[in-house]
């Protein structure tokens, strides 16, 4: 497979309750139907396997660079990852090629 992968690990602020973590996982699965850049798009939370790990994942692959700006840049996607924000303990993101 050729393209470039962005990957994405957050770990949540203490109180977040399980129902916002599903809110936001169900807001992120939306947007590979509304956003076409998206190769293949996975998430989903820590399965607690080994301590000290983030609490939630998120891996998009895509074509190439410039439908990985498409993503990122994408008002539906911001709109996302601003609402996300206030839950945010840190986040740590890397993009390479496949």
């Amino acid at each position: 497979m050729t393209g470039f992968r962005h990957v994405v690990l957050i770990t949540w602020i203490e109180g977040t309750t399980t129902a916002q973590v599903e809110e936001v996982a169900a807001r992120l699965r939306d947007l590979p139907a509304v956003i076409p850049a998206i190769r293949d798009y996975s998430l989903g939370t820590n399965a607690g396997v080994n301590a000290g790990g983030a609490d939630f994942a998120i891996v998009a692959d895509f074509a190439d660079r410039d439908a990985y700006a498409t993503y990122r840049d994408d008002p539906v996607h911001r709109a996302v990852v601003d609402d996300m924000k206030p839950l945010i303990a840190s986040r740590t993101a890397i993009q390479y090629e496949l």
